[in-house]
């Protein structure tokens, strides 16, 4: 027993000793930051509090409750730190009072204790008579660290913000909150301590690219602008953004450098209380020339570039201030994208042919401006460079297909089998035909549907009911087919996948478009001009005269039209500014297209020559005569930018009788892409086709073989080498060769089209697409 008892006894002491030595043994380290002593690692150093309010704060209005606030904390070492929970405090709680738990901000005082059921910090109650100063520091706390402070600044609700001109330096007052000096943010203090060293932004004028300056803005409230509402010094950092960011970039100090030639509205907005909108508008001065060049061949106008083969071009841009633009977007523009298309900074000759190549600085892409600022400034204007001729020699095989308004059948001729294909019908007879610039689709109007012909397989594709009418034309870039409705009275846009994005009230009579496809320009029955444009939308007016045909210039800033009368008139993709109203931003009047030209010759129908010398016109009225108008371009009349409107286009004429023939109407002219001579076709009688040579003002008449009556349509092979014409008469189409100006029937196609007796047609619907050659 006695020495059960000393066992247990001697247990009891040895126990906490056991213990003791488990607990030595599992014991943690400390490291001290300094190695020796001090601060630990793992304790808190310091805290950071909501890095997206550090550095201009928090701004409220009264009454309003802001977003919880964030906190981190690290030690000595950097490394981060957890930490249970944080308390939130301000430097003044009768306006800036704060949730300690979660840091909410509140502009007055939060309730607590209200009972109820309601819960603290959830309602915010505005101070009944704010301090002249509200603007407090908030902070974070934990384990013994404080974080930084952020001002949080407490306003009534702004109402407006206008940008606008500085105060003058040294006329900022010392009471930032006088009702009386009407401050601008100039003179408030920037809350980072960055010194800003731009020029202040005034607004009067544009910036060259690349210029900086500082923006200021004034902020109001009550919905009014008096100076004893300015509350600018109040709300702390405003936030500024442009509708068009293309135009500028704008750092966090408001400090502007201007980018891409255009206008653009500004934004102002209070940090985080929502408050804010449109309040101003800034320029980045327009381009007022663009030249255009090919590199190691100096001023050269044309060129010759072989098939296939990529050829760079060199534009160089300035603005109004001289300045050299870099990265504008420029549009490069082909007269004959069929042939030689233009890319971005280089040409490539798809097939023989000639085409014009311009590049173009064309709203939206570049130069933009809001529709209400239109040519303030010369922002919202389009400028155009020189041009380019481009040839690409050499032949190419022709797809011919012939057509008839008395027929329901059409006809493709393919010239690398040497024999016509086989006749395909169509589910309507149509009343006109033009094909896509990529060869690929041919559209057929009808009064019953919209046809659409595949051109690669020859086989008939969609029938559009829902658009029935004449197609006039198809854009250049093959998106788009302009079709009228005479029964409806209507001119529609439709997309190559039969869909109308747009309609305007009219009967067109024929439609152009611009290279680019922007542009599309139409003359319409009852005395109507309409314009639809990518970038102001549709555009209508009366004319003086009934216009009657269209011609789009080369280069494409304006168009000339035919009219009833012995006026041949052109209008200007200039539009002029006819009032400026004074405000923030200001506002501008414009007429677009306006009236550039009146040339005083009577023309039917109208074509523009690649070269950009002439707009050549035909008339049979009072005899059949072909009309030369030619046109030169000022500078203004390319950039908009220098031009005081009305822009003018300088202009002389000669007129040339068509000896021979006894016409009725005439039904087109036909420059050769070349512009080495162009075609006249009519109906009537004389079997002759009339032939003109710009260069030389020489007017001759091709006879026309196989008892032909009237040559009543026609198209150039793209190569420049055929001219093909249907005729009356004989019912067939004519092979006119050309050989440099000279010109000769020498075969004829029979495509005996039939009509709804079984007799055959007139084929005056041709269009063709060019085809590589075998060889």
């Amino acid at each position: 027993m006695r020495r059960f008892v000393s066992f247990a006894v001697l247990l009891f002491f040895a126990a906490p000793f056991g213990a003791s030595l488990v607990g030595c043994g599992t014991k943690t380290v400390s490291t001290f930051c300094n190695g020796q002593s001090g601060p630990l690692v793992g304790q808190v150093k310091s805290i950071t509090l909501s890095p997206q309010f550090a550095t201009f704060g928090e701004s409220l209005n009264f009454g309003q409750i802001g977003t919880g606030l964030s906190a981190t904390a690290v030690d000595c070492k950097g490394n981060p730190v957890s930490v249970r929970s944080y308390v939130f405090a301000t430097s003044d709680m009768s306006f800036a009072d704060i949730n300690p738990t979660t840091g909410q901000v509140c502009g007055g005082t939060f309730n607590r204790n209200t009972g109820g059921g309601i819960p603290d910090y959830t309602l915010c109650t505005a101070p009944v008579n704010p301090p002249a100063n509200t603007m407090a520091f908030v902070t974070a706390t934990a384990d013994g660290a404080v974080s930084n402070a952020i001002p949080v600044f407490v306003h009534p609700v702004v109402t407006s913000i206008v940008i606008g001109n500085p105060t003058p330096t040294g006329s900022c007052p010392a009471n930032l909150n006088s009702t009386t000096a009407d401050q601008a943010s100039n003179c408030c203090p920037i809350t980072t301590g960055a010194v800003v060293v731009a020029p202040p932004y005034t607004g009067g004028s544009c910036l060259s690219q690349g210029v900086s300056t500082q923006i200021t803005a004034r902020a109001y409230k009550n919905g009014t602008t008096n100076p004893a509402d300015n509350i600018t010094c109040q709300i702390g950092h405003l936030q500024y953004s442009a509708q068009n960011p293309s135009v500028l970039t704008i750092d966090q100090n408001g400090v502007a450098t201007a980018a891409q030639p255009g206008s653009t509205i500004l934004s102002a907005a209070v940090s985080n209380t929502g408050s804010g909108g449109a309040a101003g508008f800034f320029a980045t001065c327009p381009p007022a020339s663009i030249t255009l060049s090919v590199p190691g061949q100096g001023n050269a106008t044309s060129i010759t570039v072989g098939l296939n083969n990529s050829q760079p071009l060199t534009a160089v841009v300035k603005d109004t201030n001289g300045v050299t633009l870099t990265g504008v977007s420029l549009e490069f523009e082909s007269t004959t994208p069929t042939t030689i298309s233009a890319g971005s900074g280089s040409v490539l000759p798809l097939f023989p042919g000639s085409a014009t190549i311009t590049a173009v600085c064309q709203p939206p892409i570049c130069n933009s401006a809001p529709f209400s600022q239109i040519g303030l400034y010369g922002n919202g204007e389009p400028i155009t460079s020189n041009g380019i001729q481009v040839t690409a020699t050499g032949s190419n095989v022709t797809v011919l297909y012939i057509g008839s308004t008395q027929s329901q059948f059409l006809l493709p001729v393919d010239f690398s089998t040497g024999q016509p294909g086989s006749l395909i019908k169509l589910p309507y007879v149509p009343n006109s035909m033009v094909i896509s610039n990529d060869g690929n689709s041919i559209y057929l109007g009808s009064s019953t549907a919209l046809m659409t012909v595949n051109a690669v397989s020859n086989t008939v594709g969609a029938t559009n009911q829902a658009v029935p009418g004449t197609v006039l034309s198809v854009s250049p870039d093959s998106s788009t087919i302009v079709v009228t409705d005479p029964a409806r009275q209507t001119v529609s846009l439709v997309s190559s996948a039969g869909a109308v994005t747009t309609t305007n009230g009219g009967v067109g009579l024929h439609a152009q478009w611009s290279p680019d496809s922007q542009t599309v320009y139409i003359a319409a029955a009852n005395d109507k001009l309409l314009v639809h444009s990518s970038y102001t939308g549709w555009f209508t007016t009366t004319t003086a005269n009934q216009y009657l045909d269209v011609a789009v210039t080369v280069p494409s800033v304006g168009a000339f039209f035919a009219t009833n009368t012995t006026i041949t008139e052109g209008r200007s993709y200039c539009p002029q500014v006819t009032s400026t109203t004074p405000g923030n931003p200001p506002t501008t009047t414009a007429a677009f297209y306006p009236v550039s030209n009146d040339t005083t010759v009577e023309t039917d129908r109208v074509a523009a020559t690649n070269d950009g010398l002439h707009i050549l016109g035909a008339t049979v009225t009072p005899t059949p005569t072909l009309n030369d108008i030619s046109v030169t371009f000022p500078p203004q009349a390319l950039a908009c930018t220098i031009a005081i409107p009305p822009v003018v286009f300088n202009s002389t004429f000669g007129t040339h009788p068509i000896p021979g023939i006894a016409a009725t109407a005439i039904t087109g002219v036909f420059p050769a892409s070349n512009s080495a001579l162009a075609f006249v076709t009519y109906t009537g009688t004389s079997g002759l086709l009339p032939e003109y040579v710009p260069s030389t003002g020489a007017l001759t008449t091709v006879p026309l073989s196989s008892g032909a009556v009237a040559p009543v349509a026609g198209v150039f092979s793209t190569d420049n080498n055929t001219f093909f014409t249907g005729t009356s008469g004989d019912n067939e189409v004519h092979l006119i060769t050309v050989t440099g100006t000279t010109a000769t029937d020498t075969s004829v196609i029979a495509p005996k089209l039939p009509d709804v007796n079984g007799n055959t047609a007139v084929p005056n619907l041709l269009v063709q697409r060019p085809k590589k050659a075998n060889s």
